[in-house]
This record gives structure tokens, sequence and C-alpha cells, in this order.
């Protein structure tokens, strides 16, 4: 998803353009990671994924950027098996007091041109129309919310209070990124997330688990049924998040790598870069590229969410890529971690 925050910030009611901002993070991009912090009690269990070939990427044309196919080689990993929750991530905000981007009030420099009055921190959430709308205009179901951040995802009247299972969203990139440093981990590359949602299957099938939507009739994913987005039907038993592990997962025991929450990965994003992408374990291009918004510095996301459908986004359909500026965050977007094999 492209970012949200500077045309919300603005009330013009449009899909957001994005800040100007250049990403506040290191120099030095490669996934490594830090000698591990202590961690809490209730810390993510990790999987082991075997290294090994895959096939990266689709084949399908409403996906350009995941273009062509290739073969992709990757040594073993570790991945959490769920999301990052609410309770995990409050626990790192106890232990060093971090404060995330949306909780920050932006700065004139970061957004010119937006009235000094609008300067006030928040973040986007989806708000449902009263009415039909345009999938032309997503500004339609997309609000700047003042007060919304990861502990009121939805803006000052709401609560992640009895709602610690739930992945904890409205963290930009750089949240992401100082939570995985302080955990003992790092984001996952791009290659390492996809070759865990593929656990070994078909590049040829239209979804990680299969060809089928909802074999048998069972929901595998958290996404959006229905009429987009208005009249979401509630099929697979949610309308926003999911607490982790509501769905089965996938053959080496990972949850929710389809839709619920899109997640961040460490790469940046270019929409070329799998026509020159290495063979053996792929670290991402070594710049950010965007043609739609080429001031913005972008990393990919992965995986969909709640508000993926058949008749808008359909990005948690295999091999499909999602984007994002680094410094924007929304109630549908977390992240999980990765870790080297010791």
């Amino acid at each position: 998803m492209a970012s949200l925050t500077y045309w919300l910030l603005m009330g013009a009611g449009l899909l957001v353009l994005g800040s100007s901002c250049t990403s506040t993070t290191s120099d030095d991009d490669t996934p490594s990671q830090p000698p591990a912090a202590k961690l809490p009690a209730a810390a993510t269990s990790m999987v082991v994924v075997p290294g090994g070939r895959f096939s990266m990427g689709s084949n399908d044309p409403a996906f350009p950027d995941a273009s062509p196919v290739h073969e992709v080689r990757v040594k073993s990993f570790l991945l959490d098996e769920h999301e990052v929750t609410n309770a995990e991530f409050a626990a790192f905000v106890a232990s060093t007091h971090y404060v995330t981007v949306a909780e920050q009030k932006p700065s004139a420099e970061e957004f010119p041109g937006v009235p000094a009055a609008q300067l006030v921190a928040g973040s986007a959430v989806f708000s449902k129309p009263e009415q039909p709308a345009s999938l032309a205009d997503p500004g339609q179901w997309w609000r700047y919310v003042a007060g919304a951040n990861w502990r009121h995802p939805l803006g000052p009247g709401s609560s992640i209070v009895g709602h610690d299972n739930d992945p904890v969203v409205q963290v930009c990139y750089d949240d992401a990124l100082a939570y995985a440093r302080w955990a003992g981990k790092r984001l996952p590359t791009e290659a390492e997330w996809e070759c865990a949602a593929r656990a070994g299957k078909s590049t040829t099938a239209a979804y990680y688990w299969g060809e089928d939507l909802a074999p048998g009739g069972h929901w595998k994913a958290n996404i959006f049924q229905g009429d987009f987005p208005a009249g979401n039907t509630r099929a697979d038993g949610f309308v926003g998040v999911a607490p982790v592990k509501s769905f089965p997962p996938n053959s080496l025991g990972v949850y929710d790598m389809e839709g619920n929450v899109w997640e961040w990965c460490n790469d940046y994003y270019r929409p070329d870069y799998y026509q020159t992408s290495p063979a053996a374990n792929p670290p991402g291009p070594p710049d950010s590229y965007d043609p739609e918004e080429p001031g913005l510095v972008k990393r990919v996301q992965r995986g969909g969410s709640f508000l993926c459908s058949d008749q808008y986004c359909i990005r948690y359909k295999a091999g499909s890529r999602g984007k994002g500026e680094v410094r924007s965050a929304s109630n549908n977007l977390g992240f999980r971690c990765a870790k080297d094999v010791e």
C-alpha cells in the first residue's frame, strides 16, 4: 500500500501521496541482528524455515512488479510463528520507553504546506463509507485520525485492552525495526518472507495454501468478503484484525502469512528489482524507487490484510508484493521478525 499521511493531513480526500521525509533509520540496511535482549516470557515462538530453492514472484498480470518469476536460494533462518502482538510490543515499550512515529507530532518540515492546526499526532484509519464508494477514490475510506496509534488503533475512543493477542498495528517501518533490534532479531528479507509463505508449495497456485480461495467452504485467511469497502459479510468471522493463530498454520507451522495485517520486510521497494535480483539470499535493492511517488523512501510489505478482497486489493495472493513509505502507519499494518540460525 502507498503512504497515507500527507494528503490525509491536508484533508484532500484522496489516497495519500505521502510525505517528503526521508527515513531516520541507519544507513546500514543489511538485515543484521544485534545481541539478544532479555525478552518477555510471552515472546513469540520462532519456527525454523529450512533453506533451499524456490520460485519467487508471480506471472499474474495484476502484479507487474512481481515478475519475472525467478529461482531463489535462501539459507535456513528463524521466523516468528505469528505477527508481533500488542502484548509483545507493550513489553518493548515498557522496557525502552520507545515512542512510535504515530505518537509524535508531525513537523512542518516533514509535511510542507499542511496547515499548522492539522499537524497533530495520529495515523491512517480505515473508515467504512456510509454509502457506495468508487473504488477509484480510496480517500472515501481512509481518514487521518488524531490520536490513532498502536494503543488506540482506531483513534482515542479505541483501545487494545483485552486484545493482547491481536497483532500490533499502527507501526511504521522505523517502529518495527526498533522492536526487532531490541528483541535481538531483525526484519525478514522479502525472499525469506516468501520462502516461508510458500512452505514448499508450487509457484503456480493462486494462493499460498492452494488453488481454492475457501477450500471446502473454510476460509484460510482474514480478508474482506462482500462488497468492498462498505459491505463486509464477515464470512471468515472477522471484520477487522483477528487474534494471531485464528486460522490454520502452513506446513511449517507459520500463521497468518496471508491477510490479517500487512507485514514489513527489510527490503527497499523497487518495481524492477526482480529483473536483476541475485539468485542467492537476495537482500533487496540498494535504494528505493517507486515511479508513482519517486520522492518517497519505501520498503516492501507482504501478505495483504483484512481489507484485501477479490474486488479491490488482491495482494494476499501468492507472489504478490506491497509497498509503504517508511514513516507511515495504518490500522492494517504490522510485522513479524526473523533471526539467523546460529
